[in-house]
């Protein structure tokens, strides 16, 4: 390496470290250093002399200085830096001219004229097959993003690649056309296979979709059925809560009355605890009446059991339910289940009165677990109150 690269090395990581905004997250130093090594490598398989290896490497280390000025024609830009850089070092005009032209062949649209232009055009562009061409191409689309240059969506960065590979891009060099055209064709089949993925799943998607609409077109009961289990799920919810709140309620009282028994009764036949009597009575009586009211809201009613077909043909009994049926042989109940599976209308009835009597079982339930609150809390407010007053008298 020349005294001259050495510097040209070292003015482009410090220009680059001070002008370049961090939003150039692939255009920057680690770019620079990866046309650098492609251009090397390039240069060892091709007939080049000093003088041009000389010029291909600067032309490398400054070919996107003009990024820390501006994007959009940063090559004129580039060259304006160079040369400065270049003039300061005695560079000859003749070589400054080799190194011009060699960093204006950079430009994505212009031909090479000659053999140093082609390497330096196939260096720039050696990542395409490199095997992390994807994470480098991503860092491109988001550059572009954060230059507002423009906002590519993976999708149509996608389609821009495929573009590039099969028709906008091709290598010059001898060597590159061996060696990094292959490669470059693997990366272009990976992009093509993750297109036509991306095509199988959203054809599969819409495959899904217009399925799933012809369905629900071919088949309006769809709504109908949601429409009963999800209420009768509901319904069942609430009965499971009410059966809780009750429980609830039954054990709180159970331990207030265990309290009471154990601790408060068997000292009432003291003289000096007799005005407890009263309030402790009334803790026990309101908490037994809440026990009581629990204990009915969540006992279960005993029915018959049984069916008669005649019950059956006029629709007057819900087979849904195990209660109407539990007594009944397999025989009779499977008869009774095809009578109604064969009738579409009398299916949907089954359901609404399932519905129905589920409804009113609720309504009881309900209604029971409301009395008992009420019962628990005018009782714990009579107790507190009674006890406060028991406590008052005695003094």
């Amino acid at each position: 390496m020349t005294e001259l690269i050495k510097k040209a090395e070292k003015f482009v990581f410090d220009l680059f470290k001070e002008k370049l905004p961090e939003t150039f997250i692939y255009h920057n130093y680690n770019h620079t250093l990866r046309v650098v090594k492609s251009t090397k490598e390039l240069i060892e398989n091709t007939e080049t002399n000093v003088k041009e290896e000389e010029a291909l490497l600067l032309a490398a280390w400054l070919h996107d200085t003009g990024y820390t000025v501006k994007f959009k024609g940063h090559e004129e830009e580039s060259v304006k830096i160079a040369n400065r850089f270049l003039e300061e070092n005695n560079v000859d005009p003749k070589t400054i001219n080799l190194i011009t032209d060699c960093i204006l062949a950079t430009k994505f649209d212009s031909t090479p004229k000659s053999k140093l232009e082609e390497i330096i055009r196939d260096a720039d562009s050696s990542h395409l097959a490199k095997e992390y061409f994807g994470e480098i191409t991503e860092l491109l689309r988001q550059e572009l993003q954060l230059q507002n240059i423009k906002n590519f969506t993976p999708n149509e960065w996608l389609e821009e690649n495929i573009k590039l590979f099969t028709e906008k891009h091709k290598y010059f060099t001898d060597y590159a056309v061996l060696n990094w055209k292959p490669e470059k064709d693997k990366n272009l089949s990976v992009l093509i296979e993750k297109k036509n993925n991306k095509l199988q799943k959203l054809k599969k998607e819409e495959n899904k979709a217009q399925l799933k609409a012809k369905f629900k077109n071919d088949n309006p009961e769809r709504s109908i059925q949601s429409l009963f289990r999800v209420t009768l799920r509901n319904h069942i919810k609430l009965s499971d809560i009410a059966d809780t709140k009750a429980n609830i309620l039954l054990s709180v009282n159970a331990i207030i009355i265990s309290l009471a028994l154990a601790n408060i009764i068997p000292k009432l036949d003291s003289v000096s605890n007799r005005h407890l009597l009263i309030p402790t009575l009334i803790l026990v009586i309101f908490s037994v009446a809440s026990i009581i009211l629990s204990i009915m809201a969540t006992r279960p009613n005993i029915t018959s059991g049984e069916f008669t077909k005649k019950q059956v043909k006029e629709r007057e009994v819900n087979l849904l339910f195990f209660g109407n049926f539990h007594k009944m042989p397999f025989e009779q109940f499977k008869w009774g289940i095809n009578e109604i599976i064969k009738d579409k209308d009398y299916v949907y009835e089954s359901l609404m009165l399932d519905l129905h009597l589920l409804g009113k079982v609720l309504h009881r339930k309900y209604q029971l677990l409301r009395l008992t609150y009420t019962v628990f809390m005018v009782g714990i407010i009579t107790s507190v109150i009674s006890f406060v007053i028991a406590f008052y008298l005695l003094k």
